[in-house]
């Protein structure tokens, strides 16, 4: 508050009760406020190969796959049977789009002590990067293959529970710091079961689950081979060949009274992701004095095998 004056004396500071006279301006703090923006993880969970080819909305990138060769038994004697190998080509729409838009007075502009266009750019983009990481962890759920998740998934055993939705939430996987473990176990053997491959695998799990692992038997199992781990960018550690990974934007919805969560584990070669900002434009205000700053970025997710991706239905 401002210093008190003697009888007589006009006030001129910024918090006086003569708000005509302000002449001594309030100062604001150089240091922001620091946003702790939610972690994002689709760097570390999908292939990002085909970012290079694209160059805005409505692109489509083919993706080359490799042909499935039959192997055949064979006599002496006998005419060979030559196959002519199909390796379709694989779609990835650039469909998906979602912008920012601000504008910033001039006066406001000059007036403080920052550069608020700069802070607001940053700010735009991290949020960017919340938004799709939201769109991708709430889409793979729908493209994993059948035998990787419900309650009797498996390609080969076939009774490996994952949960479901029921309309009530009592189908849904109920993770303790007892079965949390087991649980992920399980979510590597239907990918065993499918032959994926060990290496590149990884898991996202809501901040609540990670902390379950932190409390079980293997207390120190989000630790496992990675000893520093826990200072990256949402990297919990490593379980059964899993990478794991926190994220506070794992999909979740009701399922009757309960919440429940889309937990999704996978390898690499299962999902890839292509995104560019087409469109990063700083124009002067038609309608004021100061400016206008927006942004576009076009992206486009595709799940290129779904064998590669395990789908569990959740509960705390």
């Amino acid at each position: 508050m401002p210093i008190p004056l003697d009888t007589g004396y006009v006030n001129y500071s910024a918090e006086g009760a003569n708000n005509d006279s302000k002449f001594i301006p309030q100062l604001w703090s150089g240091k922001l406020v620091t946003k702790f923006y939610d972690r994002t993880i689709f760097g570390s969970i999908a292939s990002t190969d085909y970012e290079g080819e694209i160059s805005g909305y409505g692109d489509k990138v083919f993706i080359r796959t490799t042909a499935d060769i039959v192997i055949k038994d064979y006599r002496i004697g006998q005419t060979l049977d030559y196959e002519t190998p199909e390796s379709p080509n694989i779609e990835l729409n650039i469909d998906q789009a979602k912008y920012f838009a601000y504008k910033c007075d001039d006066i406001h502009r000059h007036q403080a002590d920052i550069n608020l266009l700069d802070n607001w750019a940053g700010d735009a983009s991290e949020q960017m990067k919340i938004a799709i990481d939201k769109d991708i962890l709430a889409y793979v759920p729908t493209e994993v293959h059948a035998h990787n998740s419900g309650n009797s998934a498996g390609r080969i055993s076939g009774n490996v529970e994952m949960g479901a939705m029921d309309g009530s939430g009592a189908s849904a996987v109920q993770l303790t710091k007892d079965n949390i473990v087991e649980k992920i176990i399980d979510m590597g053997l239907l990918l065993d079961e499918q032959s994926v491959p060990e290496s590149g695998r990884w898991l996202v799990l809501p901040a609540w689950a990670c902390a379950l692992i932190k409390k079980s038997e293997l207390k120190d199992a989000s630790l496992t081979g990675d000893r520093v781990s826990i200072a990256r960018n949402g990297r919990v550690g490593m379980i059964d060949r899993f990478h794991l990974y926190m994220s506070n934007n794992v999909s979740s919805g009701a399922d009757g009274s309960v919440t429940v969560f889309d937990l999704i584990a996978g390898h690499k070669a299962g999902l890839t992701f292509a995104s560019q900002m087409t469109n990063m434009e700083s124009l002067k205000n038609p309608n004021s004095f100061g400016q206008l700053v927006r942004g576009l970025n076009v992206y486009g997710r595709k799940v290129l095998n779904g064998k590669y991706l395990v789908h569990m239905v959740a509960r705390k």
